[in-house]
């Protein structure tokens, strides 16, 4: 039997995507991992910027 490994999926929205969005993935799954960028103090960043400092969490 193969070793499996388990990873965990973490989303980061950017502040343009529709809160909506967010609200109705996290109300249909709480235990998914989804950040808003105003949660995770990255408002005004780059989405290159925005990605660079989340990729970097550990986690």
């Amino acid at each position: 039997m193969e070793d499996l490994i388990i990873m965990s999926v973490r989303f980061q929205a950017d502040a343009d995507l529709n809160q909506a969005i967010v609200a109705d993935v996290l109300r249909r799954d709480p235990s998914i991992d989804f950040q808003t960028a105003n949660v995770s103090d990255l408002s005004g960043l780059a989405d290159l910027k925005v990605l660079l400092v989340f990729c970097r969490q550990d986690g």
